[in-house]
């Protein structure tokens, strides 16, 4: 059975965390995705342990900051191994680093392979969380997902299947090249043109426009084990929880 994730950013607006919690566990996902939010204001790590515990949630997986993997490492670990982290991911840059030329992009993949090898040693997955920016050619013509990656052979991939169709691309002819990198993925969708504006035009997963059937069998093909629902900016959390897990849940069925 494919247990199934929810990455926490989506219900940033809806506190309290703890109330959340109890939802997604009414729910039936068994486990939450972290942010570097969440982890850079977590002063009592314990009232969380206890409320995921309560909830029979387990956080599997967490988004962490570049400056936070290079330049607090061990503070990322202590966090990890008090939740029992798997895998940790870096989920962007700023915004006035996404256009670089491509010698750029393959020194953050540099950085990021060297990054990893801390994490790796401890038993930990370590790899790039994907939005649309990189899928931008630069003027070199290379595109810097391929360049992030180019730069070593171990950083891992949770490939948000919605932010490279926002990029004008295949996400399955993406899924496909990299299927030995994607170890987790992040499930949303986009609503029609016109639709869901006043929610940045994001969708519940199933209600949008993405082929999810087709998308789902490319994802069994590759080393994904940790499937998060993510919606950026949605005007209801429990609604988009709900929906989403059950659209999940008839895609595997």
């Amino acid at each position: 059975m494919t247990k199934f994730s929810y990455q926490l950013y989506s219900s940033r607006n809806f506190p309290p965390l703890s109330d959340t919690l109890a939802m997604l566990g009414r729910l039936g996902y068994a486990q939450v995705e972290g942010y570097g939010g969440l982890y850079s204001n977590l002063d009592d790590i314990d009232t969380l342990k206890a409320d995921l515990k309560k909830n029979n949630l387990h956080m599997a997986t967490g988004h962490f900051g570049l400056d936070m993997v290079t330049g607090e490492t061990d503070r990322v670990l202590k966090i990890a191994s008090e939740l029992n982290i798997e895998a940790v991911f870096v989920p962007a840059i700023p915004e006035s680093e996404r256009t670089q030329d491509s010698a750029g992009w393959r020194a953050l993949g540099e950085k990021l392979a060297e990054a990893g090898e801390t994490y790796a040693k401890e038993g930990i997955k370590f790899g790039w969380h994907n939005h649309a920016f990189e899928f931008v050619e630069t003027a070199e013509g290379d595109m810097p997902l391929d360049l992030i990656f180019g730069a070593g052979d171990k950083l891992l991939l949770e490939f948000d299947v919605a932010w490279a169709v926002k990029g004008n691309q295949d996400p399955v002819k993406w899924i496909e090249k990299y299927s030995d990198r994607i170890v987790a993925a992040h499930l949303k969708d986009i609503a029609p043109a016109g639709q869901c504006e006043d929610e940045d035009g994001w969708a519940d997963l199933g209600e949008g426009t993405m082929d999810w059937k087709g998308i789902m069998q490319a994802l069994a093909k590759t080393n994904s084990k940790y499937f998060v629902m993510e919606h950026d900016n949605p005007n209801d959390h429990e609604r988009f929880a709900r929906r989403s897990i059950a659209a999940a849940n008839g895609l595997v069925a």
